[in-house]
């Protein structure tokens, strides 16, 4: 195993830099023109600052140091493998990094009128095709802005189709796998449906027949994702799809992954109706520390009301970019009378967009379906390096291949010498890797969600699996040891009760401040 030491600098926080009156740059003066303009705008008093924002003041080469030394602290995609399950964390080729930050790009407001940006219309015109095409459906607003967002986006379209139906007041209910995102039942909830859970099978699948006990009448609606968290494909899926149809409920696709099925099926194809997509995720762009994120939302065509004329499309919100052929030009169509609205500002979060485009672009039809064939490679060959290890089980679906991910349980060791899932993530840390999902889904005891992407060579895997094993021979051996891990990282293990906890978390430096101060408890 390689030695690994993380960088440790005991770096103040920006605000701690500096002096007062320091610049990093220079502003030119105001044209007469504008200082015409600026001059004559009167701000209300009610929104005047009373004093100037406390904003960090520092030259360049401090501003680069910082960040400099930040970065050696920390750990990315760049660094190594980020096997997080279910989130996904790809390298991003840098062709597309750099197309995606053109000045020519992030330098356009959004409120410019339309005949100025074309080009970007036409890209985004083009990819909400791509993205239709991809997941087997025919219309796609780009409008979400992430995954969550995309998922309260197909929950409020199933809502105003049983509403536009005249049924909402019976169809109350979203039913939701027990091995879903947490943010489905969420994202229901908050539509203000009523969630039903329902098991999964020995097999990793739901239930069959646990579904069928709960689908009736007042059920709106089905969300699932295939494959599943654990990595494994509904079998049935094409049963569910009649199931929920039979009752007029809408079947919803998590899309928050597609790197398992990607040039080999399609949502539309298993009968789903509605399907969001991460975009940060199986398309590459960058993800993390909230941001930026893109959810796109695609549905069948299917009718809503046949008399009226209402598709399902109808429903979609946002903008949308369409082609008018009279006068050969890109336009963004906005919501119509039956849609749901707007559920941000403007028309979508355009750079983690353009960042897909590039990718797919770059990948065409036969590279998409080589990342599929990648991804489940070799999450099928860590699989079975794991295969028998002391102290580690891969429950659920014995002797089933995975697609794009897999979910270890470290229950035995932690039964057998107290070694829990958070103590293996935090070894994996203390040898320079990052530790993968823990704890999710729910359904598995001391779970490791485990995904390496199409990204990832052999060689890592090994390296992964061996940091793996040395984990266990040390947890038998000594068990005491892994709880003092990390200790090869810039930050030691943290209290993870009071790092959640509002009392201890700082999120602003003017909420650090009033609590240096005592202002706030």
């Amino acid at each position: 195993m390689r030695t690994y030491r993380q960088a440790n600098w005991s770096e103040p926080l920006i605000f701690e830099l500096g002096s007062p009156g320091r610049l990093g740059i220079t502003l030119p003066e105001l044209e007469d023109e504008v200082k015409k303009v600026v001059g004559g705008v009167k701000i209300p008093e009610s929104i005047k600052r009373v004093k100037p924002p406390s904003l960090p003041e520092l030259s360049e080469v401090e501003v680069t140091r910082h960040f400099t030394n930040l970065t050696q602290m920390a750990y990315g995609v760049d660094n190594g493998p980020v096997p997080l399950g279910s989130c996904t964390m790809k390298f991003n080729p840098r062709i597309a990094w750099d197309l995606s930050f053109n000045s020519g790009v992030d330098q356009l407001h959004p409120l410019q009128d339309e005949r100025t940006v074309q080009g970007l219309l036409e890209v985004m015109y083009e990819l909400q095709q791509w993205l239709a095409n991809i997941v087997g459906m025919d219309v796609c607003t780009l409008h979400p802005a992430a995954g969550a967002h995309g998922e309260l986006t197909g929950v409020l379209v199933i809502r105003k189709y049983h509403e536009l139906k005249g049924q909402l007041d019976r169809k109350k209910e979203i039913v939701i796998p027990d091995s879903a995102h947490g943010t489905n039942p969420a994202s229901a909830a908050m539509a203000g449906f009523k969630v039903i859970e329902v098991p999964s099978g020995s097999d990793g699948n739901v239930d069959y027949e646990a579904l069928k006990s709960v689908v009736g009448e007042s059920t709106a609606g089905l969300m699932i994702t295939n494959p599943n968290t654990l990595g494994l494909f509904e079998e049935r899926i094409l049963e569910i799809a009649e199931l929920l149809h039979k009752y007029d409920a809408l079947l919803y696709y998590d899309g928050a992954n597609l790197n398992g099925i990607m040039g080999y099926t399609r949502p539309g194809d298993m009968g789903f109706d509605i399907a969001h997509i991460n975009i940060h995720k199986t398309f590459s762009s960058p993800h993390g520390g909230g941001g930026p994120g893109s959810g796109p939302v695609c549905v069948k065509n299917r009718f809503v009301d046949r008399e009226k004329g209402i598709y399902l499309s109808d429903l979609l919100p946002g903008y949308i970019v369409v082609y008018d052929e009279e006068k050969g030009i890109y336009r963004l169509k906005g919501p119509g009378p039956h849609s749901i609205g707007l559920l941000k500002s403007f028309f979508a979060n355009t750079i983690p967009l353009l960042w897909a485009y590039v990718y797919i672009a770059i990948m065409g039809p036969q590279g998409l379906r080589k990342v599929t064939e990648h991804c489940v490679l070799i999450t099928n060959y860590f699989a079975k390096l794991m295969n028998g290890v002391r102290g580690y089980d891969i429950p659920y679906g014995k002797g089933r291949f995975r697609k794009h991910e897999v979910v270890l349980s470290a229950k035995p060791m932690a039964d057998e010498v107290g070694v829990t899932a958070e103590d293996v993530a935090k070894g994996l840390l203390d040898a320079g890797f990052y530790a993968p999902t823990i704890y999710f889904p729910l359904i598995v005891k001391e779970a490791l969600m485990t995904e390496f992407t199409e990204t990832e060579t052999p060689e890592n895997v090994e390296r992964y699996v061996e940091r793996l094993k040395e984990i266990s021979k040390i947890a038998y051996e000594n068990p005491s040891k892994p709880k003092e891990w990390p200790v090869n990282t810039s930050v030691g293990r943290l209290d993870i009760v009071k790092a959640n906890h509002p009392k201890y978390v700082a999120p602003t430096w003017r909420v650090y401040m009033k609590r240096l101060k005592g202002e706030l408890k």
